[in-house]
């Protein structure tokens, strides 16, 4: 794609979100020389010229009307450039075409999806397609599931050095995080839901760890969705939302990495509480949230926090590798701004600047599979996260 106009398109532009990635190429990138060539694509110009102006964009920046239902208008805008990034969900609902156009086009896809029966649909239809095109097709390009991806992947680096081999075993726990889910995140559960009571495969791919590893199967994981009390971190563990998606993600990226980690790789995810009583209550109380994690009125598509909400934001992920003959590695994944909105927008971003830079192959994939280390560079110096090894 060296010929195209764009570096960089944001399909949805005028969305919540969107309008938060087209913010950060503004603020990172709009006074320097070097920047990306970057475009705005939505439904409507008129909107798109509003969120511009309110945004400080330069009145210059180029704007391409694009709809999901209008497969030719998507298809020229991915002629158009080298890589979309796209906020519009579900993906499910409305992200058929654009893969497909992608795959077609040879051009780079990233998104912020969550939904990993899609996910798998995607895989299927695409991948041999993506990798003869050149296509990377580069899904969960926020807060699901990039610290995650990457905490492993930079954890299993660190144990090779340190031990000589990968940690066999590795548990993500989340030790705080403050922030809000998404409109796009409820919209995206539930359409799964809706889409799990017709098809009962989507059930299967939903819970099975494995299920974005299509002919790779491996040992049983943890399941993670009991609290239990962490003797060596001496606090109560909870089920974690995120963690179907993520940790099928992480062994996706072992998968297209050719096992790194192993093919007996064992991983999983949960929040951490507090000591005692207090914190197995609170654990148990997890439990009863998350058969409603939204309450009776979820957030809807296109709402979010407030600009000094998203900056409060902030989470802590820890990482905790162990050997066989009790060696440990603790691995810490920090981030600033609130995960859904602020932190995630500029993942995104960041994993579109990445894509310019790789020479990886196509495919269908993941952050950590295409871009690896050199996304945990981007993220450090533009993004506000950090990736450290704790003592």
């Amino acid at each position: 794609m060296a010929e195209a106009e764009f570096d960089i398109v944001v399909y949805g532009a005028t969305g919540y979100t969107g309008r938060l990635v087209a913010e950060h190429f503004v603020r990172e990138y709009g006074s320097r020389e070097d920047g990306p060539k970057w475009a705005m694509a939505g439904r409507s110009e008129d909107k798109l010229t509003a969120v511009r102006d309110e945004i400080g964009a330069p009145g210059s920046t180029p704007m391409i009307v694009a709809d999901a239902s209008d497969p030719a208008s998507l298809e020229s805008m991915c002629k158009r450039t080298k890589v979309v990034l796209t906020t519009v969900g579900p993906y499910q609902l409305y992200g058929d075409t654009l893969v497909e156009a992608c795959v077609k086009t040879g051009t780079d896809y990233a998104d912020l999806c969550g939904e990993p029966a899609w996910m798998r649909e995607q895989i299927d239809k695409h991948h041999d397609a993506a990798r003869k095109s050149g296509a990377r097709i580069c899904f969960s390009s926020g807060f699901d599931s990039i610290p995650f991806d990457l905490g492993v992947l930079m954890l299993q680096k660190e144990g090779q050095a340190k031990h000589g081999s990968p940690a066999p075993r590795v548990k993500g726990r989340v030790r705080a995080m403050q922030g809000t889910f998404s409109g796009g995140t409820a919209a995206s559960l539930t359409a799964t839901m809706k889409n799990a009571a017709k098809n009962p495969s989507v059930i299967k791919v939903l819970n099975d760890p494995f299920g974005l590893t299509p002919g790779f199967a491996g040992p049983d994981q943890p399941g993670g969705m009991i609290p239990r009390y962490e003797d060596e971190l001496g606090k109560w563990a909870a089920p974690f939302i995120m963690a179907t998606i993520n940790t099928k993600n992480v062994h996706r990226t072992n998968f297209l990495r050719d096992h790194p980690y192993g093919t007996d790789f064992k991983y999983d995810e949960m929040t951490l509480t507090s000591p005692g009583e207090a914190g197995k209550k609170a654990a148990n109380a997890v439990v009863e949230l998350l058969k409603n994690p939204f309450g009776a009125k979820p957030p809807k598509p296109g709402e979010g926090p407030s600009k000094e909400e998203r900056e409060n934001g902030f989470y802590d992920i820890l990482f905790v590798g162990e050997w066989p003959d009790g060696k440990r590695l603790h691995y810490a994944v920090k981030g600033k701004y609130d995960p859904g909105y602020g932190s995630t927008s500029r993942m995104l971003a960041e994993t579109g600047m990445a894509l310019l830079a790789s020479d990886a192959g196509g495919g269908v994939g993941t952050p950590g599979s295409f871009l690896g280390e050199a996304l945990v560079e981007r993220l450090r110096e533009h993004a506000a996260l950090t990736f450290a090894v704790e003592q």
